[in-house]
């Protein structure tokens, strides 16, 4: 029945005129997630009207070549510029651009092109096999987990500050506060208005974003006449192919961190309203975390790039799990492809995948087939993107600032977005100067209305904040969070201090509560499993603890 079912789709979409419109619609996703302030939920929205005379099937095969092109176009502007297209390849100038400015911008887009590449394809053969049974977890989340979610992502805000520790906290307590201004979502109070229509509008995300990462980054680049007259190709040995067999080998090489960031994007994705804006950021969290060379990060390491790429394609695996088994969309774009199966009189549910095997099938091929095209078209476009490189920088810097500033007024075609373009240019700027690092600021716009609504919702429907213990996921969730918040001590101590040995075993044994609180078989028995290996973990220890005090005595 499976093969059958298989076969069917591909019968379904093996023509020549669904391969056309999908290729299109991935060249129009590249293009969509390569401009600064166009997003890729607008570029499938102006979509969706041409795909009302298709098929079902050709229809959902367009907006999927759309997705799957917007995720991986963000990765050009965000290496080659510092300026990150879309929202899900915020984590990817971390080290992207560095690694550009130091002279490998082929590498860096290299790396970028094929960690998106695979992530893409693992969430693909994830979504095909286990679709039903990974949708029921997302399903179990409330409120509370979803507070407790986000608010582990926002303790990554310390693990991005590096060195400058209280500068870092006090750009993301700045980028939480400048979430709260406006009006609350909820309930409609202003909030920090002082009674002006402005700031009673409060701070679209996009524009800050932009602000922040290219108004800032253009002023430092044109900032004496010497540097705006030179292009990048000028500022050192830069080379500009794209070094794919490197490329490649470096992935590959790295599969463990390729393989940790693509479950966090699957899981990330699976749960309503998360997205890639959070999935990219806590691989990379978590890749720093894991590496060997935490301090590395930032300066154009490969893992860096790696880890949130692979990430931010494996999200939209996981949204399409939750919209096809639940019938709920993952984010703004499953949500639109739900409206366009309604548009078919197909109505996703959980007997979705068994009423409808063709159809199902058919979208689990083409989003399997929608990585392998925006794959080829990428590599030959990138050879068009790298020129970049070879243009001045003041030329640069003036087209840069035009589709930035075109971008974030067709956004909402309000004037406003264009002054908090400018207010925010500054304000990054500084920041740049002072050595505050931005990335933590990011992490507060982007996070903190996300985890002020989950917040609220917990609390409208009970007052107990016990829920947020008793409640499994959000206890293992705040369980991470606390080990988060640790883990720059742990990493400044380890190897020096005796408490570090403790850490891991900590960790194992304390996560093993909440696993044993949501029953079931599979859980508990991984729950034995981790106290097994923390209780390992803690003998290892002890022995290691006895052994430097042994030396320290000789």
């Amino acid at each position: 029945m499976l093969i059958d079912n298989i076969i069917a789709a591909i019968q379904e979409l093996a023509t020549v005129q669904t391969f056309f419109f999908m290729a299109i619609g991935s060249v129009a996703g590249l293009l969509a997630g390569a401009i600064p302030g166009f997003t890729i939920a607008m570029a499938v929205i102006l979509t969706l009207p041409f795909t009302f005379g298709m098929p079902p099937a050709q229809g959902l095969a367009t907006m999927m070549g759309v997705f799957v092109g917007g995720l991986s176009g963000g990765l050009m502007s965000g290496i080659l510029t510092g300026i990150p297209g879309t929202p899900s390849s915020v984590a990817t100038t971390f080290d992207g651009f560095p690694m550009a400015r130091r002279g490998q911008p082929g590498f860096a887009l290299g790396l970028g092109v094929w960690s998106s590449f695979f992530g893409g394809v693992f969430s693909a053969i994830l979504l095909m096999a286990i679709a039903p049974q990974l949708a029921r977890i997302g399903l179990e989340f409330q409120p509370w987990d979803y507070f407790s979610l986000v608010f582990f992502a926002l303790t990554i805000t310390a693990s991005l500050a590096g060195e400058n520790l209280i500068k870092g906290l006090i750009a993301g307590a700045l980028g939480l506060l400048v979430a709260t201004v406006g009006e609350e979502d909820l309930s409609g109070v202003p909030r920090f208005d002082f009674g002006i229509d402005y700031l009673q509008e409060g701070f679209a995300f996009l524009p800050v974003l932009i602000g922040l990462f290219a108004f800032s980054q253009l002023m430092t680049d044109v900032r004496d006449r010497k540097t705006a007259t030179r292009a990048l190709t000028q500022m050192g040995d830069v080379n500009i192919r794209i070094e794919h067999r490197k490329a490649i080998g470096s992935v590959l090489a790295s599969w463990t961190n390729l393989i940790r960031s693509s479950l966090i994007g699957v899981f990330t994705g699976i749960l309503p309203a998360a997205g890639g804006s959070i999935s990219n950021i806590l691989a990379y969290d978590q890749a720093k975390k894991a590496s060997r060379t935490p301090d590395k990060f930032g300066t154009g390491f490969k893992d860096g790039i790696i880890a949130p790429e692979s990430a931010n394609n494996a999200t939209a695996g996981g949204a399409l799990i939750t919209m096809m088994a639940l019938g709920i969309p993952g984010d703004i774009v499953t949500a639109v492809m739900l409206g366009a199966l309604l548009i078919h009189d197909v109505v996703p549910s959980p007997s979705f995948i068994s009423e409808t095997p063709v159809l199902a099938y058919s979208i689990f091929i083409s989003f399997f087939v929608a990585n392998f095209i925006v794959l080829t078209l990428q590599s030959g476009g990138l050879r068009l993107f790298v020129l970049v490189t070879k243009v001045k920088m003041y030329v640069l810097a003036a087209i840069i600032l035009a589709y930035c500033g075109i971008g974030v007024f067709a956004l909402n075609n309000i004037v406003n977005d264009m002054w908090t373009l400018l207010v925010f240019g500054v304000i990054g700027y500084t920041m740049r100067n002072l050595g505050f690092p931005l990335a933590p600021m990011i992490l507060g716009v982007v996070l903190g209305p996300i985890a002020e609504r989950w917040l609220a919702r917990a609390l409208a429907i009970s007052t107990d904040a016990q829920l947020f213990i008793t409640q499994p996921w959000s206890l293992f969730f705040i369980i991470l969070s606390v080990f988060s918040l640790l883990f720059t001590l742990y990493q400044r101590d380890r190897g020096a201090k005796a408490w570090t040995l403790y850490y891991t075993p900590a960790l194992l044994l304390a996560l093993a509560l909440p696993l044993i609180m949501m029953g079931g078989i599979v859980r508990p028995a991984l729950s034995l499993v981790l106290i097994g290996l923390g209780i390992a973990g803690l003998y290892k220890a002890r022995k290691n603890q006895a052994a430097i005090k042994a030396e320290i005595i000789d």
